[in-house]
């Protein structure tokens, strides 16, 4: 900023002021040529971020492809083995449930041992266990005034 720029009783009249546009419209002319350059710039950056991600999304394709052909040859493995596996279990099924029953493990009977007070069965014997409904027709809950509330 000039001494003229900030007193305008200073500033020429007529050609004065033209030269003045004329250097206003070179300085946006710079301004607008450095834009342009750094917009160029920036339109380059993107254009390379645009081919790398064309070859990555490329490359995934291949990926998925791959992928979905792996899928199709397992489902196919998959659904051959099962048909053998029922080939088989036919075929062999008699010998495997004669083999389990030859080699069955027979555990007898267990035995409780309800001695202890605190391990008492629960039968008619033992520990009385009936439902509330019994109880109460049994005359076992008392008179019952509270619902909530049992003596």
């Amino acid at each position: 900023m000039t001494l003229t720029d900030l007193i305008p009783g200073l500033k020429g009249s007529g050609s004065r002021r033209a030269v003045d546009k004329v250097a206003e419209l070179r300085r946006n002319e710079i301004t607008l040529l450095t834009n342009l350059h750094a917009a160029g710039d920036e339109v380059a950056l993107l254009r390379e971020d645009l081919a790398t991600a064309g070859a990555r999304q490329a490359e995934t394709e291949q990926v998925v492809v791959q992928q979905q052909a792996d899928i199709d040859d397992l489902t196919a493995e998959r659904d051959q083995l099962a048909e053998e596996l029922t080939a088989l279990k036919s075929r062999f099924g008699g010998q495997l449930a004669a083999e389990a029953n030859a080699n069955a493990v027979t555990v007898p009977g267990g035995y409780r041992d309800t001695s202890a007070i605190e391990d008492q069965a629960t039968d008619p014997i033992g520990i009385d266990v009936r439902t509330l409904r019994e109880a109460a027709e049994a005359g076992l809950l008392g008179p019952v005034t509270d619902p909530g509330h049992t003596h």
